[in-house]
């Protein structure tokens, strides 16, 4: 999608419509990028309420569990051994209870824990994606789409993860203090075994820990290589097959993952480990607490009911132990992923809003290049002429505030000087290289939400793009895919025209927005703009003599600078330069 045109998007709207779906949240805030650590701890605050909830019901659902044990020594002791009908009603009572208290609480825990999960990992994403948005070309030269891609796709759920255990956690810890007290009322060395032997086990995991961290970075590294070739490869898949090299491109990205393959493979050995260790060291420790409780109950040291409760426990312990091991794993796996997105977090963007804006310039002034010379008259249709493209395009870009803004003013301030959004909102920008994103096209035209179908229709009329929407069976509403590679390139290029009429911006900049179709096509855009926008500001960087014969002004540059200023016919006669650039040598 074009990036100049789609950042005027970001400050219209707090929240953006995708295929009539809201985003999870309106502005998902500032983040806090100085570590990992820092990051997930600012998302944790943002759901603080919902993080509490499922720690309160993690830990009820936990005690039930870790009170059931006792509540069946109690019903065995006093109801079964002691001969007494109405403690063992009682007892059993008292596990009904506990039972429905975990199966309630145990839902709850669930709902909360995968709702802050996704939660976590949605708005992590969404800072991502916002980030990237609005640095545009300083993520791309640091970073390649598929890198940025499988950062908000892998990265974001992976750090998210660590929300998610949470409340498990939460249950664990204090299910383990209330089993350790109960253990030390019954027996101090019992109590003590659960109460040293509990923390030095989970200590043990951390041998595997950093191991594990450095693989799962390089394999992550590997992978958003791998989605990267691949990003790279569907995009340009059409020339391949035109050039036939299918085949070279098969061959990297097979080597490619390969090498993705080996790294998860790397990957492998601390994970395993780790996830052995969940099984054994819990298992080891409930033999311990068996083996000891046993040997109280032969010597006389606890009664019976104690001993089946300490069973209860032994077996009980696995939870909170493998729990600890997993929530390891997980914050393992989500500071690997908040490291990844910390890497496009800390481009900084070409342009960034004045410390001390100023006051928005009223409606109807000129903008004006000094660099180049360049004054756009308000309300006229204005095309820039060069022979070097990319001339006129850095032109465009310093118009619409991208880079160097090279002392452009509107009015008689700065745009350096305005704030980002104002100068979004009032200049927007269409590049040449027409993208499209998948969804409707109705939102693909219109992603603001504010144009009824006739609207849309007139400005598909002006971009002469009818027959392309005559060919959907489902007309605004047929789908459109990733890139829109169901279009040609002049489909594509037309509907992208629509799309920047129905910004209904003050200041409309058009880069080469009729290269791609035919001369016939070209002459109905160029009338219908013209209409179309009468009597507002319409900048068109072009060569195409069609265009420029409906221009008001056209302006012609030179080594950056402007040396002529006319409409096309006066230009065609006094300006042989102009000529020549214009019909390449052609007479007409």
């Amino acid at each position: 999608m074009d990036q100049t045109f789609f950042a005027t998007l970001a400050p219209a709207r707090r929240w953006i419509r995708h295929g009539g779906v809201r985003l999870p949240v309106g502005d998902p805030g500032a983040p806090d990028t100085r570590s990992p650590a820092r990051l997930l701890l600012w998302v944790g605050r943002h759901q603080t309420g919902t993080l509490l909830a499922g720690v309160f019901f993690g830990i009820v659902w936990m005690l039930a569990q870790a009170l059931m044990p006792f509540t069946i020594g109690r019903a065995i002791q006093d109801g079964i051994v002691e001969h007494d009908n109405r403690a063992l009603a009682l007892w059993a009572v008292v596990l009904l209870g506990l039972g429905a208290t975990q199966a309630a609480a145990g839902i709850m825990r669930h709902r909360f824990a995968v709702f802050n999960w996704l939660q976590a990992s949605f708005r992590l994403a969404q800072v991502v994606s916002h980030h990237s948005a609005r640095s545009g070309p300083a993520v791309r030269g640091k970073l390649s789409t598929g890198e940025v891609v499988a950062t908000v796709s892998n990265d974001a759920m992976r750090a998210g993860g660590a929300f998610d255990i949470t409340a498990r956690l939460s249950g664990a810890v204090v299910a383990y203090v209330v089993v350790a007290v109960i253990l030390l009322a019954s027996s101090a060395v019992l109590g003590l075994v659960v109460l040293l032997g509990v923390p030095v086990l989970v200590l043990l995991l951390a041998f595997v820990i950093k191991p594990l961290q450095e693989r799962q970075r390089e394999q992550r590294h590997e992978v958003g290589k791998l989605t990267a070739l691949g990003a790279d490869t569907a995009s340009g898949l059409r020339v391949l097959r035109g050039i036939g090299g299918e085949q070279a491109f098969f061959h990297r990205y097979r080597d490619r993952s390969q090498e993705v393959r080996h790294a998860g493979v790397r990957v492998a050995l601390p994970q395993s480990t780790l996830d052995a260790a969940q099984v054994f060291i819990p298992g080891l420790f409930v033999v311990l607490v068996t083996w000891l409780g046993a040997r109280f109950a032969v010597s006389g040291r606890i009664d019976v009911g104690e001993l089946v409760a300490f069973y209860g426990y032994a077996a009980f312990l696995v939870i909170p132990l493998r729990t600890a091991a997993e929530a390891v794993d997980k914050v393992t796996r989500a500071l690997v992923g908040a490291r990844r997105m910390l890497d496009v977090l800390e481009v900084e963007p070409h342009v960034a809003d004045p410390e001390e804006p100023a006051a928005v310039p009223p409606a109807g002034v000129a903008l004006t290049d000094r660099r180049s010379g360049l004054e756009i008259e308000p309300g006229l249709l204005t095309c820039i002429v060069s022979a070097l493209p990319d001339e006129a395009a850095s032109i465009a870009d310093r118009l619409g505030r991208f880079g160097d803004d090279g002392g452009v003013v509107l009015g008689d301030v700065s745009l350096a000087d305005l704030p980002l959004a104002a100068v979004r909102r009032r200049i927007v920008v269409s590049e040449a290289d027409p993208v499209l994103f998948s969804g409707t096209l109705r939102t693909e035209l219109d992603p603001w939400g504010r144009a009824d179908d006739g609207a849309i229709l007139a400005a598909v009329g002006v971009a002469d793009a009818r027959d392309v929407l005559d060919q959907l069976p489902a007309g605004l509403d047929a789908p459109v895919d990733e890139r829109g590679r169901s279009f040609s390139g002049g489909q594509r290029q037309r509907l992208v025209l629509a799309r920047a009429l129905l910004s209904g911006a003050e200041l409309l900049v058009l880069v080469e927005p009729t290269s791609a179709v035919d001369a016939h096509t070209e002459a109905r855009i160029a009338e219908r703009l013209k209409e179309a926008r009468a009597g507002s500001t319409t900048v068109v960087v072009t060569t195409s003599p069609l265009v420029l014969d409906r221009a008001d002004r056209v302006v012609l540059v030179e080594g950056g600078r402007v040396v002529a200023v006319g409409r096309h016919r006066e230009l065609l006669k006094t300006r042989p330069d102009y000529r020549e650039t214009v019909t390449r040598g052609v007479d007409i």
